[in-house]
C-alpha cells in the first residue's frame, strides 16, 4: 500500500527528509549526468527529485498513484503532475526517454503491471531508474521514513524483477549511509557518513538505486514447416500373381 502523498510532502519537510532528498540527488546526477532534450517522466513520488531536471529536459512530467493521492507540482509554474493507474499509465507507447520510480515500486500492489506500462511507453532505447529500500539497510527498519514501509528489496531481488520485466540492468548505486535520526550534528555530517558508506558499507545503504534499459528484441521471421511426402512403398507381389486393374490377384 502506498503512502498518503501528505506523509511523504510533510516528512520531506524535515531535516532529516531534506537530508534524504539531497543525498539521493546526489546519486542521481551521476547516474543521469546529461538528460538534454529528453523526456522525463516520475511515477510515484518523484517530484522532490524533478526538479534536478527541470529546464534542461525538454518536458517533465510525474504521475501518482491513485491509492496515494496528488499534490500539485511545481509549486511556482503550471501544474505538471496527474493521478493515474499504475497499470494503465494514461501515455502513448514509446513516448518518454526516462522514467524515474521513487517510492512506487515497494508499496505497489501491481508491481508486474506497473513494470509493464513503464516498458510501454519507454522509447526504444529508454532508460527506467528505480529507486527503493535497501532490505538490508537500516532505514528499511525504521517506519519513521516512508523509507520504512512497504516491500523493501535487495539489489540482486530488484534486478531479477527487472530481468523478468524485459529490462537489462546496467548500473547500479547506494544512499543514504547516515543514520535515519533527527539528531542535528549528525545530519549535519551526512556528506561524511556517504564518504564512508560509498567506500566501506555498500550493502547497508538505505536505498538502492538500478538503472535499466528497455530491452527490445528483434522480430523472429517464422520457419516454414516443410512436410516430407509421403512415398508409395513398393512391395513385391507374391509368387504366381499378376495385378489387374490395380488389384492383386492370385493364381
Amino acid at each position: 500500500m502506498h503512502d498518503d502523498v501528505v506523509d511523504l510532502r510533510d516528512f520531506y519537510a524535515t531535516s532529516l527528509g531534506q537530508v534524504a532528498r539531497r543525498m539521493i540527488r546526489r546519486r542521481l546526477r551521476l547516474l543521469w549526468p546529461d538528460v538534454g532534450n529528453l523526456r522525463v517522466l516520475g511515477i510515484g513520488y518523484a517530484t522532490p527529485y524533478l526538479r534536478l531536471f527541470q529546464g534542461e529536459a525538454e518536458r517533465v512530467l510525474a504521475l501518482m498513484p491513485a491509492s496515494q493521492g496528488v499534490l500539485s507540482w511545481p509549486p511556482d509554474g503550471p501544474n505538471l503532475v496527474a493521478l493515474a493507474d499504475e497499470a494503465e499509465l494514461p501515455l502513448a507507447d514509446n513516448s518518454i526517454d526516462r522514467v524515474l520510480l521513487v517510492h512506487a515500486l515497494e508499496g505497489s500492489e501491481q508491481v508486474r503491471n506497473l513494470l509493464k506500462e513503464v516498458w510501454r511507453v519507454l522509447a526504444g532505447g529508454g532508460r527506467l531508474l528505480v529507486v527503493v529500500p535497501n532490505r538490508r539497510g537500516i532505514w528499511a527498519r525504521v517506519d519513521r521514513t516512508p523509507f520504512g514501509h512497504g516491500h523493501p528489496y535487495t539489489p540482486a531481488q530488484l534486478s531479477r524483477l527487472l530481468r523478468d520485466e524485459r529490462f537489462t540492468p546496467e548500473r547500479s548505486a547506494a544512499a543514504l549511509f547516515v543514520p535515519p535520526t533527527g539528531s542535528r550534528m549528525i545530519l549535519r555530517a551526512a556528506s561524511a557518513w556517504e564518504s564512508v558508506g560509498e567506500r566501506w558499507f555498500t550493502r547497508f545503504a538505505g536505498v538502492a538505486l538500478l538503472e535499466a534499459s528497455k530491452q527490445i528484441y528483434a522480430p523472429v521471421k517464422p520457419v516454414p514447416v516443410r512436410i516430407p511426402r509421403r512415398r508409395p512403398v513398393l512391395a513385391p507381389l507374391p509368387q504366381g500373381a499378376t495385378l489387374i486393374d490395380g488389384w492383386r490377384r492370385r493364381p
